[in-house]
C-alpha cells in the first residue's frame, strides 16, 4: 500500500494524503517530502473526512488511511454526505479487516463494513486479497473520479490472482455448485474445495458487483457464498445476477453478534467455521 500511495503522491501534485494516527512511521519519509500533501491529522475521523472532502471541492484528489470501525462507522455521515452527496472523488483506505486487530476488542472490529457502505449509492467497495491485488486496483480506481474504498488485511492470501476491477476471476471450475469468495478467504476456500466438483469464483471488486460472471458460470441449482464479513452481506446480489432461475443459495460468514470471544484471528476463523476445514463441512452438506 505504502509503494502505491507514496508513488501516486509522487507523480501528481493534485493528490494529497491524510493519515489517522496509523501508519505515520512508514510515512515519515513521504510527510517529511511533501509536508503541504502528506498529513496525520490524528484521531479525528469525521473531521478529516470533511478535511478531505473540502480538498476534493477544490480539484484534488484526497486518500484517508485508518483503521476499518474509525473510518465507515465513526465517519459514516462525512462519507456520506460530503462525498457522495456532493458527488466528489476520493480513496478511502483502511487496516484491519474484518477482526485483524483481534485482541483489541469489539470497538476495533468491523464485519459490517462492506454492508454498510454498500448502503451508499456510487460507493467503490475493493476488498483485495493480496498486495498485489491492491496495487492493480488502486492504480486502476485512484484518480477515476469516484468515492472508493479499498478494504484491507494483514491476513493476506498465498495465493495470488490476478485481478481486474468490477470483474470477477474464475479460480476452479466443477459441476454441482457455484462458490462465491471474497478477498482473504480465498485460501481457505481453495483448500476447502480442493477435491470436491464445485466451481469456484472470486471477487475483488464488491461494489460494482459482478453479475455477469455470475450469470456465466452458474452451474446447478445451488450457489454458495463465502463471506469474510458479515453473512448474508451478498445475498441480495446473488438473487440479482440467478433472476429467472430456481436456486438454492447458502454459505458462511461473520455471524451477526456480538463476537465476545477473545483470541487471534485464526482463533476466532476456527471458532466460526471459517477455516478450511469448517467451509469444506459446511460446503459438502449443502452439497447433499
Amino acid at each position: 500500500m505504502k509503494n502505491s500511495v507514496s508513488r501516486m503522491i509522487a507523480c501528481y501534485e493534485d493528490t494529497v494524503f491524510f493519515l489517522i494516527d496509523i501508519g505515520v512511521y512508514a510515512f515519515q519519509d513521504v510527510m517529511k517530502k511533501y509536508p503541504g500533501r502528506v498529513k496525520n491529522i490524528g484521531i479525528f475521523e469525521p473531521g478529516t473526512i470533511g478535511i478531505a472532502a473540502g480538498t476534493a471541492l477544490t480539484g484534488m484528489i484526497p486518500t484517508i488511511y485508518g483503521i476499518s470501525p474509525f473510518i465507515v462507522q465513526r465517519a459514516l455521515e462525512q462519507i456520506k454526505l460530503d462525498f457522495i452527496y456532493q458527488a466528489v472523488g476520493g480513496n478511502f483506505i483502511t487496516t484491519g479487516a474484518s477482526y485483524d486487530f483481534s485482541t483489541l476488542g469489539y470497538s476495533h472490529y468491523c464485519a459490517e463494513d462492506v454492508a454498510t457502505l454498500k448502503t451508499l449509492p456510487g460507493m467503490e467497495i475493493l476488498v483485495p486479497g493480496t498486495p498485489g491485488q491492491f496495487t492493480a486496483l488502486f492504480e486502476t480506481c485512484a484518480r477515476n473520479g469516484r468515492a472508493s474504498y479499498f478494504r484491507m488485511t494483514d491476513h493476506c492470501n498465498k495465493m495470488e490472482v490476478d485481478v481486474e476491477f468490477g470483474k470477477a476471476s474464475v479460480v476452479k471450475r466443477g459441476s454441482k455448485v457455484t462458490v462465491i469468495t471474497f478477498a482473504e478467504m480465498l485460501d481457505a476456500v481453495v483448500g476447502a474445495c480442493a477435491d470436491l466438483d464445485v466451481t469456484v469464483l472470486y471477487y475483488t471488486t464488491a461494489e460494482p458487483f459482478d453479475y455477469r460472471t455470475l450469470r456465466e458460470n452458474l452451474v446447478g441449482d445451488r450457489v454458495f457464498v463465502c463471506e469474510p464479513f458479515y453473512e448474508g452481506t451478498f445475498c441480495q446480489d446473488v438473487l440479482k445476477a440467478v433472476s429467472g432461475r430456481a436456486v438454492k443459495i447458502g454459505g458462511v460468514g461473520v455471524p451477526r453478534e456480538i463476537m465476545r470471544s477473545y483470541g487471534t484471528k485464526r482463533d476466532k476463523d476456527m471458532n466460526l467455521g471459517l477455516t478450511a476445514k469448517g467451509i469444506r463441512a459446511k460446503i459438502q452438506a449443502f452439497i447433499c
